[in-house]
């Protein structure tokens, strides 16, 4: 199918491309202001007489001798503030995030782990997160806070003969891989004291409910995370398989691939351990809401909207080809045609790398590809983080390259080199909105105008 080349003037072009990309900043943005965890927990927890409602479960506040809130990842601060803001102000326990919130909450105690690479903070929380729900009693209740992000906000390994730069080392493996994420999640949960379920069995037999803001698929709960609090659904042979896939054991620290290669890793607790008898899991945000917000913004500048969330965890190259085809066949109807799609894409990325992530790569590819169209892609991560960059994504149109091309700058010296955000920082093109304090997936909104 032959590509639909843009008409008019060079300048004409460009004040129309500039609209169009404002307008896809606008879509992305009106989705993350529709998806926030306050909203989400006004919806689905409160606190009346005594009573704690999460989704469908009752906790009668005051049968319980303690309650702990545990709050970890990247949206720690934002899901303590909103159970606070719904149950009240004698909640307390640990929050353990990966930004310093402008301000704390009165009985918590707060760590700082690295993302997406564990620090000394990481370590510090996740000892003190053991410690601290340790030898609890069947009458007590725990509240977990899970989102995105905690993997890396926190950690304890498996084995004391791992130390921290052994961990950073493994996590720069599994990260720059190109495995999707429920991948890299079972190997995480194989490797720690804390994730896959470890933290849940650490509290039995105390009551337990987890309160999830997910940036996983919705069929892999147990991978947010890295499943701090669910059975595990992953074993390790699992992890044998995933590692020798994707060439990752020779690239492990000593003692870790030590445990690759005499096959020595300890099994994560699974579904009929003792540990989740008194345990309830509810997600109460995810990707699906950035999804509808991002669909009801765009329907509402007139497009015709799909979603298509085929690609979800494929090749960043494999999923734009995709994207863009069905596009350009959608834009032969007449309608002026916008694909939303969420989930994640993969980047196996060099040893030696510039700045950017995965969207920003995502929307480089694009404006190759889409070079002379009437045509804009943006690609951004909810959490305001795109890989080790300032930005949360990028958008990219038909004028990408030329526009580029007279500032100097080289797109496909800037892909293979995975340097993409000093590429679209120079355009202006990159999305820069900060941390969140969310994390609901990436979003990738694509139009044709």
């Amino acid at each position: 199918m032959a590509k639909r080349a843009a008409t008019g003037s060079a300048s004409e072009r460009e004040r129309g491309a500039r609209g169009w990309r404002l307008n896809a900043r606008q879509v992305f943005q009106e989705a993350l202001a529709q998806s926030t965890i306050r909203q989400a927990f006004a919806r689905h927890v409160n606190h009346d007489r005594g009573v704690l409602r999460v989704c469908n479960d009752l906790y009668a506040m005051s049968a319980y001798p303690r309650v702990s809130v545990i709050s970890i990842g990247k949206g720690a601060h934002s899901m303590a503030e909103a159970l606070v803001e719904q149950a009240g102000a004698s909640l307390g326990g640990i929050v353990a995030g990966s930004t310093d919130p402008v301000t704390q909450l009165r009985g918590f105690r707060y760590f700082r782990g690295g993302h997406p690479l564990p620090n000394r903070e990481s370590l510090a929380a996740g000892r003190a997160i053991l410690r601290y729900v340790e030898h609890q009693p069947p009458q007590a209740l725990v509240i977990f806070l899970i989102s995105g992000g905690g993997s890396a906000c926190v950690e304890y390994p498996i084995d004391d003969a791992i130390a921290l730069d052994d961990i950073v080392k493994t996590y720069e493996v599994l990260v720059h891989s190109g495995a999707p994420i429920a991948e890299i999640n079972a190997i995480r949960k194989h490797l720690s004291g804390i994730k896959g379920g470890r933290l849940a069995r650490t509290a039995a037999p105390a009551q337990q409910v987890s309160i999830m803001v997910s940036d996983v698929p919705d069929q892999a709960l147990d991978s947010l995370s890295s499943g701090l609090t669910m059975p595990d659904s992953t074993t390790v042979e699992d992890c044998y398989r995933i590692a020798a896939r994707h060439g990752m054991v020779k690239e492990f620290p000593p003692p870790v691939r030590e445990l690759f290669t005499k096959r020595i890793l300890e099994e994560t607790p699974k579904s009929d351990d003792a540990a989740f008898a008194r345990a309830r899991w509810w997600p109460v945000l995810s990707n699906s809401s950035v999804l509808q917000a991002a669909a009801a913004k765009a329907v509402a500048y007139g497009f015709a909207v799909e979603v298509d969330n085929s690609c979800d965890d494929w090749d960043y190259a494999k999923a734009a080809d995709h994207l863009l085809h069905r596009l350009r066949q959608l834009q032969q109807g007449g309608s002026r045609p916008c694909i939303v799609s969420g989930g994640e894409v993969t980047v196996k990325v060099k040893a030696k790398h510039g700045a950017g992530g995965r969207n920003s790569h995502f929307a480089l590819y694009c404006a190759e590809k889409i070079a002379g169209e009437d045509i804009t892609v943006l690609s951004a991560g909810t959490d305001g983080i795109d890989g080790n960059s300032a930005a949360a994504g990028a958008v990219a149109d038909g004028t990408t390259l030329e526009r580029a091309q007279a500032l100097g700058l080289s797109a496909s010296k800037a892909l293979a080199g995975f340097d993409a955000f000093p590429f679209f920082d120079r355009l202006g093109d990159a999305i820069v909105t900060g941390p969140t304090g969310n994390n609901l997936r990436d979003l990738r909104v694509l139009m044709a105008w």
